[in-house]
């Protein structure tokens, strides 16, 4: 665990700020955009652990990054975690059906974030027992 590189994408300062400070203090490294379409240049050339992507983006949605990301040979193997308060039952189907690794939700609850994001990269305490 630690010192994986994880791409935020949020376009809310705020946000954006809280999950790179979580991530840094677990001994993430962070980069961050904030638009869809930084991040789709971003991610080939930074090669990222994992993507943390906001579902409502300006311009191109999180959806629609991630449909870029997956047709990609470069980036499809990434893991893309949701994150977004789009937390009704058939929006959390919604992103789940649209090929997203897992879903954390806006506002941040630390526990589950911080387990969904170490699930992601494959560091879960559980299953590493």
């Amino acid at each position: 665990m630690a010192n994986e590189l994880i791409l935020i994408v949020e376009d809310n300062e705020k946000n954006r700020r809280l999950a790179r400070d979580i991530l840094q203090v677990k001994g993430y490294r962070t980069i961050e955009a904030e638009t869809a379409e930084t991040a789709l240049e971003m991610t080939p050339r930074e090669n990222p652990d994992l993507v943390l992507m906001d579902i409502q983006l300006p311009g191109m949605n999180g959806i629609q990054a991630l449909k870029k990301l997956r047709e990609s040979d470069a980036t499809r193997a990434i893991p893309v975690l949701a994150f977004t308060a789009s937390v009704m039952p058939q929006d959390r189907r919604e992103i789940m059906d649209a090929g997203f690794d897992g879903f954390v939700a806006k506002p941040v609850n630390l526990k589950e974030f911080v387990a969904a994001i170490a699930k992601a990269l494959g560091n879960d305490p559980v299953a590493g027992s």
